[in-house]
């Protein structure tokens, strides 16, 4: 979901710039995107050491958390409409956890169990010619399945299912639990500096410099951006957007964030931008409150305990948080209407 443009040059391969030969740049291609990585006050050996290190853990991270290839979590998903208990690799563990955790406290709106809902409208396909929304008789009958992680019943490293039409996909969550494992990993090495943006779902730690890193927010309907963060310390910055997977048909935008009680793309919002200092979190919580919409985003974030959120609706209004406005560098150059909420 590429919703951030980073006011720095992102190299391909790993360059130290011209203008500060502290500054190291690496990109690695998993989870279906780009990932960047940019490491400040560091020598060259330290940064390509931790290059090599976090190529290697998002490769494993990607192998054992695609549903779509052979992985841990596809063995899964073939595994739970058995309804037998069966053992999960040690990776997925965390995964359905904390999946577990935040679709209770979201009313499921955040629903990693609805895979199968998830591949019958095939987004990954939305730039082909000819797509079109599935059967409507399809959603409804994976509607009335209604799976849920709920369903889900873990005992140790053994997990078994009440419901066989069950199907993982943590595509709303996998992303910002791996930046976690990332920073965590440069922690490790002695790094004190850095962003590791996954297709513009990004975290920051330290600073660049003397100043805060600046992170851009795309608008969701023009080529520009709607405002800009500067980041203190570690925060994880999320937004879901109906502007990157979607297609038009008949006139009608369809993008990819689908709401799990009417099995259709999620009305009412254009994009939604969180901050919170767990990236896991902050990712399920993008989803949930784009679907929440206007009406019912405050109550959703009450639950998360996220109290930085900005919700552009249909209408181009854009709600915010006080705690988010106080972060938030509005683009003068771009006419919003402003809609304060109460304190979160």
């Amino acid at each position: 979901m590429i919703k951030f443009f980073i006011f720095s040059l992102l190299a391909l391969l790993l360059t130290a710039c011209d203008n500060n030969p502290k500054e190291f740049h690496h990109s690695i291609l998993q989870f279906g995107t780009i990932i960047d990585v940019t490491l400040y006050d560091v020598d060259e050996k330290l940064a390509a050491q931790a290059f090599k290190e976090l190529d290697a853990d998002f490769e494993y991270m990607h192998q054992n958390w695609t549903p779509w290839e052979p992985s841990s979590v596809s063995r899964v998903n073939s595994l739970i409409p058995t309804g037998k208990k069966f053992s999960m690799d040690p990776s997925v563990i965390p995964l359905v956890i904390e999946s577990k955790k935040l679709a209770a406290k979201t009313d499921n709106l955040f629903n990693p169990a609805i895979g199968k809902l998830i591949n019958l409208w095939q987004f990954h396909k939305h730039d082909q010619p000819g797509i079109a929304p599935p059967d409507k008789q399809q959603i409804d009958q994976l509607i009335q399945q209604n799976p849920q992680m709920s369903n889900l019943h873990l005992e140790g490293v053994k997990m078994y299912s009440d419901n066989p039409n069950v199907q993982l996909s943590f595509g709303a969550f996998a992303k910002g639990y791996a930046i976690d494992l990332s920073i965590k990993r440069l922690k490790q090495l002695g790094i004190d500096n850095a962003i590791i943006n996954t297709g513009g779902d990004l975290k920051t730690m330290g600073n660049h410099g003397d100043r805060p890193w600046k992170i851009a927010i795309r608008h969701p309907r023009k080529d520009d951006i709607i405002a800009s963060i500067e980041p203190q310390g570690e925060e994880s910055i999320f937004t879901s957007g109906d502007y990157e997977r979607f297609y038009m048909y008949e006139g009608k935008r369809y993008h990819h964030i689908l709401d799990p009680n009417t099995g259709y793309p999620a009305e009412g919002t254009q994009s939604v931008t969180v901050i919170h200092h767990d990236s896991g979190l902050a990712d399920a919580a993008a989803t949930a409150l784009f679907i929440a919409g206007p009406d019912h985003w405050h109550r959703m974030a009450k639950n998360l305990g996220i109290t930085k959120v900005m919700l552009i609706d249909a209408d181009g209004n854009v709600h915010v948080s006080p705690e988010m406005q106080q972060k938030l560098i509005l683009n003068k150059q771009i006419q919003t209407t402003l809609i304060v909420s109460p304190p979160l």
